[in-house]
């Protein structure tokens, strides 16, 4: 194998007037490198990223001394696998290249540039933003979301701020650079594409040699190999294997994920990866959007993914393995990973493939006009075709989608006028990366953008085609509209809730800790994102009295909404053919849509979601002037069973019950509607449904010991519905009364609370308690004798404070008290 130099020691960072130096981690960025000398804070503590600004607009400039001893090869490269951004790279006093593209890798020839002994590399970052101001300048103004001039720059769109993120605009050396030397041939680029028919797999193995002379390829999977010649003219061959006995890779839920080496050769130069063997397809006829993987049509259970920290080389695989695995204990099975952000490291998309989560993957544009003249036409181009090529090796991968909400931008926000004739990004969407996905990889679905209805001449967020973006409940409308939607797609639609509590003391020092306290205020990017919580909060809640139960009850909202709104999607299969929750992850300490916070804790809506994202989930919902119960069979096997739903008043009383069978198909939704006397309440304010499995053929039947996973009955596997005739303003909930225990478990300690009246979302937080403590679940909602238990996964928390408030809580606490 040719050798591969990485050239990562004895960096420095300055700024290009002397007056700030550093010892520098490559890979790496000056930010990080500033705050490990002690030179600047945390950027993401109280509002230290509005002192910071200054890094932004300064030109920065990395160097390393390395030896070399001149060997033998016809060729050596300086390999720049990721430069952020606008740089000029030198060895030796010598320019050997330039960048202006965050998304791309760089390839330098620097043999000439080389001396035998000591050689000093420097990479002189300008600053992107006046790069971009610039930019804009020259070409003209392009609408946007933001003020900041991001869509005039290759960059993570998000550096700039966005409405969860803060304002950090980056440079450095963001992935790994080095010397290549090689003699011969060298495999620049190999693109597996896979065709799967009447159980048959077969690879078509392209491979890009730069080279002298003709040469010979070679790929081999599962013992088979075959070969091709590339002539002394050409660059190019296509290597045929036909793959005996494949085992196909399936989504998760549908399947197991094998994996296959491919080994390719050229000369001495070798690539391996592991591939998968699947086919996708995406149905649009008649407004459908569906995908297929390997002929099965799939209900998209999914969460859109953000850049896991505003500085990419702190995620490593460690980091991308955890979120990724708190993705998959939310039942999720695809991440949309969204166009404001980056093209993720190989790792991500690894770990994707071996957990079965299907990857869309939106091309880096966001929420703004985009100017297609060079030269950010060129480089569009240029990284579309190298990562289309990179990430072709991935079953995982299954969408590739233009933008994020440019298309809805250029119809609906007003950007045609300030524009005057000016480009604003179609042509990339709807000829550039389309051609070029056709051509390097035409076993995967494109689509032009979301939300995209399938075609110019429809709004582009028309609920019957295509996919749609649901933002006016967050913004305008109670979260209950959700249910006046029949979307074909929800590719996008979220609620906010606040981070952690152990999150939100270590980033924010105010005393007293306030909503709109100066701290928590700057970690609110949204605009008038605190007036939002409080409108959302208003048709449901009482007005909070103190931050502890303001804390609570937004965080329970933002489950309410998102687990409502993810059930009546499910309810629509097959109709509508997917849920993609805005969002899975956050890249810093903030108050925003995510589950999971930004230091990685689980929020409420984490554990609504792992509900409402199950295999088989009962669900009440609004049907035909009634109720209905509407069970949701995800898995491949019928679903026989036997329910009950039960009106019960507050005190644990049933008022009416009714039997149902259900007999749902694999893949399918029944609809079973209730009876006058459960759907029809006496007290509304003092009464709710209850409707649990009772009997199933996957299980005995008779009634499931109430109370482990999803107490009061049922089988824990599916959960119970429930559905409240009024909001919880309005209810007349009981003074919560309970009895609790604490002992020791295997990996921490075990709550018990057994409710003696009814308890509403019962939560505990023992974060409250030691930052490190989390529970295996959240708003659990209890009848007079019910119990639940809770795992935490931390021993010796103090029990009496563990089991009184702020740490243990229920919606009745809150209700009762005003």
């Amino acid at each position: 194998m040719s050798p591969f130099r990485p050239l990562h020691d004895a960096w420095t960072v300055r700024s290009a007037s002397g007056d700030v130096r550093a010892p520098a981690t490559v890979p790496g960025c000056v930010h990080t490198d500033l705050v490990a000398a002690g030179l600047i804070p945390d950027p993401y503590l109280d509002d230290n990223e509005t002192h910071l600004a200054w890094i932004g607009r300064t030109e920065w400039r990395y160097e390393t001394e390395f030896s070399w001893d001149g060997t033998g090869h016809e060729h050596v490269d300086l390999v720049c696998q990721g430069l952020d951004t606008v740089a000029a790279v030198e060895l030796n006093g010598v320019r050997v290249g330039e960048s202006a593209n965050m998304h791309r890798s760089y390839r330098f020839d620097v043999r000439h540039a080389l001396r035998t002994g000591s050689n000093r590399l420097t990479v002189t970052f300008g600053s992107a933003l006046e790069y971009a101001e610039r930019l804009r300048e020259e070409l003209g103004h392009r609408p946007g979301a933001y003020t900041q001039p991001y869509n005039f720059i290759r960059k993570m769109a998000c550096n700039f701020g966005w409405d969860w993120g803060p304002t950090l605009i980056t440079a450095g050396i963001w992935r790994p650079i080095g010397l290549h030397e090689w003699s011969g041939a060298r495999i620049a680029e190999v693109r597996p594409l896979v065709t799967v028919e009447d159980g048959a797999a077969r690879v078509d193995v392209h491979v890009r040699v730069e080279k002298t002379g003709a040469a010979e390829v070679s790929a081999t999977i599962k013992g088979v190999t075959a070969r091709a010649v590339i002539p002394e003219d050409g660059d190019e061959a296509v290597v045929t294997l036909e793959v005996p006995d494949p085992q196909l890779w399936w989504p998760r839920g549908y399947g197991e994920q094998p994996l296959y080496e491919l080994e390719v050769t050229a000369g001495e130069d070798v690539w391996r990866r592991e591939i998968g063997l699947r086919e996708v397809r995406l149905r649009t006829e008649d407004g459908a959007f569906t995908l297929a993987v390997n002929g099965a049509e799939v209900f998209v259970r999914g969460v859109n993914w953000i850049p896991d920290d505003c500085f990419p080389t702190r995620v490593g695989r460690d980091r991308y393995a955890a979120r990724l695995a708190q993705a998959c204990e939310t039942n999720v099975n695809l991440v949309r990973v969204w166009g404001g952000g980056l093209y993720e490291s190989e790792d991500f998309y690894d770990l994707c493939d071996r957990l079965g989560l299907m990857v869309w993957q939106d091309f880096p544009f966001a929420c703004a006009a985009y100017p297609e003249e060079d030269p950010i036409g060129a480089e569009v181009e240029a990284e579309a075709r190298e990562q289309v090529a990179r990430l072709s090796a991935h079953p995982s991968l299954v969408l590739w989608c233009g933008n994020n909400e440019n298309i809805e931008g250029y119809a609906d926000w007003g950007w045609q006028e300030p524009l005057q004739g000016r480009s604003w990004g179609g042509g990339f969407y709807l000829e550039t990366l389309p051609r070029v996905v056709a051509e390097l990889d035409p076993t995967r679905p494109y689509w032009p953008g979301s939300p995209y209805s399938g075609s110019m001449d429809l709004p582009p967020n028309d609920p019957a085609h295509g996919t749609m973006h649901i933002w006016d409940v967050w913004n305008e409308r109670d979260y209950t509209v959700y249910r006046d939607y029949r979307p074909r797609m929800a590719a996008e639609f979220g609620f906010q809730g606040p981070a952690a509590y152990a999150t939100i003391r270590r980033a924010i020092s105010d005393e007293p800790l306030l909503p709109d306290s100066r701290g928590l205020l700057h970690h609110q990017k949204a605009v008038d994102g605190n007036l939002k919580l409080a409108a959302g909060l208003k048709p449901h809640f009482p007005v909070p009295g103190t931050f502890d139960d303001w804390h609570y009850l937004t965080q329970v909202n933002q489950a309410r909404a998102i687990q409502l709104g993810v059930e009546h999607f499910r309810a629509l299969w097959p109709h509508c053919a997917g849920s993609v929750v805005w969002q899975l992850n956050d890249c810093w300490p903030v108050t925003s849509w995510s589950a999971v916070d930004g230091d990685g804790r689980r929020k409420p809506l984490f554990h609504a979601l792992r509900r409402a994202y199950a295999d088989r989930l009962l669900t009440v919902q609004p049907r035909d002037g009634g109720l209905a119960l509407v069970a949701v069979n995800d898995t491949a096997r019928p679903w026989r069973a036997s329910a009950r739903a039960v009106r019960h008043g507050f005190d644990g009383s049933a008022l009416a019950t009714q039997d149902l069978a259900l007999d749902v198909p694999p893949r399918a939704v029944v609809t079973l509607p209730l009876a006058a006397p459960v759907a029809e309440p006496d007290d509304p304010a003092s009464e709710l449904i209850a409707a649990a499995i009772t009997g199933s053929d996957d299980r005995p039947s008779g009634p499931i010991a109430a109370g482990i996973a999803e107490p009061g009955g049922g089988d824990p596997a599916v959960g119970r519905a429930l559905w409240f005739f009024a909001p919880d303003r309005d209810l007349r909930l009981p003074e919560p009364r309970y009895d609790t225990a604490a002992e020791a478990a295997p990996g921490g300690l075990r709550l018990t609370v057994t409710a003696r009246t009814l308890l509403r979302d019962l939560a505990v937080f023992p974060d409250r308690l030691d930052p490190a403590a989390q529970p295996d679940d959240q708003l659990v909602t209890l009848l007079p004798g019910e119990r639940a238990e809770f795992l935490i996964n931390t021993a010796g928390l103090d029990e009496r404070a563990l089991v009184s408030a702020p740490v243990l809580r229920c919606v009745n606490d809150v209700v009762v008290e005003r």
